[in-house]
């Protein structure tokens, strides 16, 4: 089992859209093979700023959904309309 912490910070302003895609983004993630849960945080003092922590049964799981046609998707639809700078992600092994 690994945790995987996603910190992004979006573009002021674009703060509900970018929690709307996530909305939309549980979808593509609920049916990945491995993907056990994901919660959304928002940061109180930044309320820009965001978390998003994914627990997968491994890591070879989360890098094939990292590859998969739909996170480049999104990931793309997020650097050109939503970031104000590059995702930042780590993986925690338990």
């Amino acid at each position: 089992m690994i945790t995987v912490g996603m910190n992004y910070h979006v573009i002021a302003g674009k703060q509900q859209e970018f929690e709307d895609k996530f909305a939309a983004v549980m979808g593509a993630l609920n049916s990945a093979e491995g993907h056990t849960s994901s919660t959304l945080w928002k940061d109180v003092s930044d309320d820009a700023s965001y978390l998003i922590t994914s627990e997968w049964s491994d890591e070879k799981a989360f890098m094939e959904f990292i590859h998969s046609a739909a996170f480049k998707d999104v990931t793309n639809w997020g650097k050109e309309q939503i970031l104000s700078g590059r995702p930042q992600h780590k993986i925690y092994k338990h």
